[in-house]
């Protein structure tokens, strides 16, 4: 009996005495968002939010899962429990923290209209009569509507992903795309037949989304704090984008987390 007892208690202390194992953090991810999260040519996940999630769950002493999801199945997926964190150049706006919650912003971004480049629209008022591609549930889908009779646009065709909507576009099936200017940037630099034909402005910022009673959330923002004060994502930014970003941006600022 005794024999018996020590065994238990032993067992017990050296259960307590044990590290912890990291927690692993289901991500979603819009695969395929470049240069945000996409697939290199070893089939590898790759991309800023790629690099920098990795790092977050690193300080923290956590591990991530890159889970495949069109953007319009990561909201349903964040708040059913499915995933921890979504990224895909996700931005903050007053109508998705209404059910869910950001860490703080560190990217700033606007909308863009992107066109072949022997394309007559050289403006958002030449889209009259037109059709427009945009990303399913995005903001720029949320413009293309909010503004269709504003602009007199045709019909909007929603796609998951930039990469379709800019095949449409070659193929002559859409007349613009509507998405975000950094994604559409990086895609077009070495496809000359392409153009940005204007900057839509809209303020917007990005950042890692979340359920609103996520237990990681302070730590993720804590550790985003520390990567800006540390130049980490400045210097992402320039791998990424090739250029530093603004010193008074999202991506150098300690920011609050959103409410």
């Amino acid at each position: 009996m005794k024999f018996r007892r020590f065994a238990a208690v032993f067992a017990l202390a050296a259960t307590m005495a044990a590290p912890a194992l990291a927690a692993e953090w289901t991500v979603g991810a819009n695969i395929g968002n470049v240069p945000w999260e996409f697939q290199d040519a070893q089939g590898k996940f790759v991309g800023f939010e790629i690099d920098l999630v990795n790092e977050v769950a690193k300080r923290t002493g956590n591990t991530v899962k890159i889970e495949n999801i069109p953007f319009n199945g990561l909201f349903p997926a964040v708040l059913s429990g499915r995933i921890q964190i979504a990224i895909s150049s996700i931005t903050i706006t007053p109508k998705r923290l209404e059910t869910l919650a950001f860490a703080q912003p560190y990217y700033d971004s606007d909308q863009s209209l992107s066109v072949l480049k022997a394309s007559p629209i050289n403006k958002l008022e030449d889209l009259s009569g037109k059709t427009v591609g945009v990303d399913t549930a995005s903001t720029g889908d949320i413009w293309a509507t909010e503004n269709t009779g504003k602009y007199k646009i045709a019909k909007i065709s929603r796609y998951e992903g930039l990469a379709p909507a800019m095949l449409d576009l070659a193929a002559g099936r859409i007349d613009g795309y509507i998405s975000d200017i950094p994604a559409v940037e990086y895609y077009i630099k070495d496809k000359p037949q392409y153009r940005v034909a204007g900057r839509i402005p809209t303020g917007e910022r990005y950042s890692f989304m979340f359920a609103k009673n996520f237990a990681d959330a302070a730590k993720v923002n804590d550790a985003l704090t520390t990567l800006k004060k540390e130049g980490f994502i400045a210097k992402t930014h320039q791998k990424w984008f090739g250029s530093m970003p603004p010193a008074d941006g999202a991506t150098v600022k300690v920011l609050d987390m959103p409410k």
